[in-house]
């Protein structure tokens, strides 16, 4: 069994109408001022009321900034910290999807340790101490809340930078399974797809140890158990809640285990196409998990055996796999490069990009080009 070192720094708190305590907990820190980073979508769909007024109900002054997108970029970071040098806030709450929270950790990393989020590219590189900071997801998506690491791309080049450092880790998160009934159908399609491929992905990595498979197992329980179920039924709030919880429990599993080749091979097909993360990461995971199968079958047995208990080891690889395609067929999304216009000439770039990746070197079965291309191949 692997050794592990793991240390737990966020505060979880479940259930529904939990947003109501957002003031009371970020009066626990004595700020000044709170600065709240969310997207105009959550203003549209008065989350960021609810958010705002419990905070000023609870005596606090309250700033807000929204200039930022899918996949937040360096320059998205660099408007963010700007707002923050206004205001000069004491805590931090990001309230949204996982670009929400991604983007307001990329603020404090700048804010806080100075530089640009260039800097904090890679692991441990923070410089001092940063801002507490309170998540709160909309979605059931990157279990961003549950993680150190904030995803950001560089605004020229659109590479994908994941800074983690253990103090950009979320000193509270808030989770409310009624803030996840606004979700769009397609949202709610794209951003579970996205929480499997965390449940799915972190069984089966390098780093996998005692701990994180626990919290990937039950993650792909609870999802497997509520994805077809809010797509069908979007206003059953059990089922909401085991999407948010199954995707911060993936999240925490992350934390400790990374990802894996549907996430390296995946960024290329989102930087040079523009593919949401979700449709792209859902488009590899299958062929990704045929071909870690070949070795780890047992490894994907233990996984499917959470919902279908009966599972021989060297039929589960084939049987996840089809159960991801069929998902992603319910969800309305693509299942090749064809169906996203996306031509094969591009696989040598993909491949070339797709081997930079640092979620690629914790893939179980090592990445080279000819595999890389093969998987690629198999889904055009």
């Amino acid at each position: 069994m692997l050794p592990f070192d793991i240390q737990s720094r966020t505060r979880f708190i479940f259930g529904e109408g939990t947003i109501s305590r957002l003031g009371a907990l970020a009066c626990e820190y004595k700020p000044r001022c709170v600065l709240v980073v969310s997207d105009r979508g959550i203003m549209e769909a008065g989350h960021d009321t609810a958010a705002l007024n419990s905070l000023r109900e609870a005596g606090l002054q309250v700033a807000s900034f929204h200039d930022f997108s899918e996949n937040p970029t360096s320059a998205m970071v660099d408007a963010g910290v700007q707002r923050a040098k206004e205001v000069q806030p004491d805590l931090l709450v990001g309230l949204g999807g996982g670009s929400s929270m991604d983007c307001c950790k990329g603020i404090n990393f700048v804010y806080s340790c100075g530089g640009s989020i260039h800097d904090y590219h890679g692991v441990g590189k923070a410089t001092c101490d940063m801002l507490p900071m309170i998540a709160i997801p909309t979605t059931a998506g990157t279990g961003s809340e549950a993680q150190s690491f904030a995803l950001i791309s560089d605004a020229e080049t659109h590479t994908k930078m994941a800074c983690g450092d253990p103090r950009a880790a979320c000193r509270v998160a808030i989770l409310d399974p009624e803030l996840t009934l606004t979700q769009p159908t397609a949202v709610s399609a794209l951003t579970g797809i996205d929480a499997i491929s965390h449940a799915v992905e972190t069984y089966v990595t390098k780093r996998r140890n005692a701990i994180s498979t626990t919290y990937s197992r039950r993650s792909f329980g609870m999802l497997a158990q509520g994805f077809s179920r809010v797509l069908t039924h979007p206003d059953d709030l059990e089922a909401r809640s085991c999407m948010q919880l199954g995707a911060c429990l993936a999240g925490m599993a992350i934390e400790t285990s990374m990802l894996g080749a549907a996430h390296a091979t995946a960024n290329p097909l989102t930087a040079h196409h523009g593919i949401t993360h979700g449709q792209a990461v859902g488009l590899m995971l299958p062929a990704v998990v045929r071909m870690n199968g070949v070795e780890h079958a047992p490894w994907y047995a233990e996984l499917v055996r959470e919902v279908e208990p009966g599972v021989r080891a060297e039929d589960a690889p084939e049987r996840l796999a089809t159960m991801l395609t069929q998902w992603l067929k319910e969800a309305n999304l693509a299942t090749s490069l064809k169906e996203l216009s996306i031509p094969q000439e591009g696989i040598e770039q993909f491949t070339e990009d797709a081997l930079k990746q640092w979620t690629g070197t914790f893939n179980p079965i090592p990445l080279d080009a000819q595999r890389v291309k093969n998987l690629y191949h198999s889904v055009a």
